[in-house]
């Protein structure tokens, strides 16, 4: 196997250079050892790449392009991925904890999103406004200037792609802040846009800590907009940031999302909804399909099928686990694990049954083995609580009023999902769900074309879809007095 190099530096103005903040070790969750280092940006660091999208933005090499080329450029980055599929999705393997499989899936959702996005570059557009004889107005969609994305740790090359496809397809400039946990394959991000021909200062890319290059980053006065998806105290941080500076946010925060499972669903094929909902990456998935509201007559049913998948699944290193298949990797570090195996403990601890799992798994590395709790309430911490691991909680409802009572009683309401064969209860369940995307009979139905956004505080504003290209520009309107 190919060594990965001993040292990874950020990418800021076309250059690779070193942090200001020093180096951050990066390790393999499978056995905790050392994968490499990587160069931290400091504040300064922050600022120099700020300074280049802005005098890219200010110059107009960007957004004043053709939008049909700008978008084959962008086309073109997905293209690169794939190209480096193999070496990327290794990479991410080893230091995010994912079965190698699993990481092949998140590269070509990654390209997908290039593909995507590349394809309505050419779409936006303005609009004539009537204003009678005399008179000529018309609307155009402008770049905001500066992005800030930051990134999460779960799906660092698929969550950096849904963003900056999206923001460059629209001519905007963008600065980077990728997770501490998992920096390294963001590398290919920036590869990927030379190669695709983008100008210096379009793409920069900055590993460092959330408290100081992501608060120098979000706080800065010269972003016009910012996009980060991860935990709710760091989402309201740095939208009090943000509105300092008057910038708006995209947030896709937290999730506790709920199947709401009635007696006359296919309980065989939800066992895949299981399978993916809530075992895919190990859990650590926002709208991981946490909770299961199942009616009580077919309780004891899906409690026994939710337990066959989790047992299926073999647990161990995902660089060993190349092919799809039932099996599952490391969760992305220790103190992850240990705090979602916590949870697990103190629900058993309040009278909660451990069906399956609920503990960890191997005798070294952070693997939690796939776990079912059952017999909690939606007044239980682990009901309300998003645990960001392989752990579903299964719980009982009577009536329809109950269920929707239950999946709509926590304080987020990022995804839900409905399962019954009658159309007519599946609708007015899913007009009921508070919850920004509701799947019908299919967990994670939808795909990159489909608008994605959270209520309450699972955050606002959309990704995904052509309604997240307006997150990244602002309306002008030009009205024109006309001679004669």
């Amino acid at each position: 196997m190919t060594q990965l190099d001993a040292e990874w530096l950020n990418y800021i103005a076309g250059e690779w250079v070193p942090g200001g903040a020093g180096w951050i070790d990066v390790t393999n969750p499978a056995n905790g050892e050392l994968l490499a280092r990587h160069a931290l940006a400091d504040a300064a660091d922050v600022d120099r790449a700020v300074q280049a999208a802005r005098r890219l933005h200010l110059s107009g090499d960007l957004s004043a392009l053709r939008p049909i080329a700008r978008g084959r450029m962008v086309q073109a980055m997905g293209r690169y991925l794939l190209d480096h599929i193999d070496e990327i999705a290794r990479v991410l393997t080893l230091e995010q904890g994912k079965p190698l499989w699993e990481s092949r899936i998140e590269v070509e959702g990654a390209a997908l999103y290039f593909e995507y996005y590349g394809n309505q570059a050419s779409t936006v557009e303005g609009r004539s406004i009537p204003l009678g004889g005399g008179y000529f107005d018309w609307t155009e969609n402008e770049p905001m200037g500066v992005s800030a994305q930051i990134i999460p740790w779960n799906y660092p090359v698929e969550m950096t792609a849904r963003s900056l496809s999206a923001a460059l397809a629209t001519g905007n400039a963008c600065v980077i802040k990728t997770p501490e946990l998992t920096p390294l394959t963001n590398t290919w991000l920036a590869r990927a846009a030379e190669a695709a021909g983008f100008p210096a200062g379009a793409v920069n890319v900055l590993c460092g800590y959330g408290h100081e290059a992501g608060a120098a980053l979000a706080g800065h006065p010269q972003v016009n907009q910012i996009v980060f998806t991860g935990s709710v105290p760091t989402g309201i941080r740095i939208a009090t940031a943000a509105a300092q500076n008057v910038v708006p946010c995209v947030l896709e925060l937290g999730g506790k999302s709920a199947a709401i499972v009635h007696e006359d669903a296919d309980l065989e094929a939800f066992e895949n909804d299981i399978r993916w909902g809530i075992y895919f990456n190990a859990g650590q998935v926002c709208s991981a399909m946490s909770r299961v509201i199942v009616h009580e007559s077919r309780h004891d049913e899906l409690v026994e099928r939710a337990v066959n998948v989790a047992q299926s699944l073999s647990v161990g290193a995902g660089i060993d686990r190349p092919e799809f298949g039932a099996n599952m990797g490391a969760m992305v570090s220790m103190p992850q694990r240990d705090r979602a195996l916590g949870i697990v403990q103190q629900a058993q601890a309040d009278g909660a049954t451990i069906a399956a799992g609920g503990a960890p798994a191997g005798n070294s590395g952070a693997f939690l083995a796939p776990t079912v709790v059952s017999g909690i309430t939606a007044n239980d911490s682990i009901a309300s609580e998003e645990i960001f691991g392989p752990v579903l909680s299964v719980l009982k409802f009577r009536s329809d009023t109950e269920a929707i009572g239950i999946a709509n009683s926590t304080e987020y309401g990022l995804v839900g999902g409905v399962f019954t064969r009658d159309l007519d209860r599946a609708t007015r369940c899913a007009r009921q769900v508070r919850a920004g995307q509701v799947f019908v009979n299919e967990w994670y139905a939808g795909g990159v074309e489909t608008p994605f956004g959270g209520y309450g505080k699972s955050g606002y504003g959309r990704e995904k879809g052509r309604e997240a290209l307006w997150n990244y520009v602002q309306t002008k309107n030009i009205a024109m007095k006309l001679g004669g």
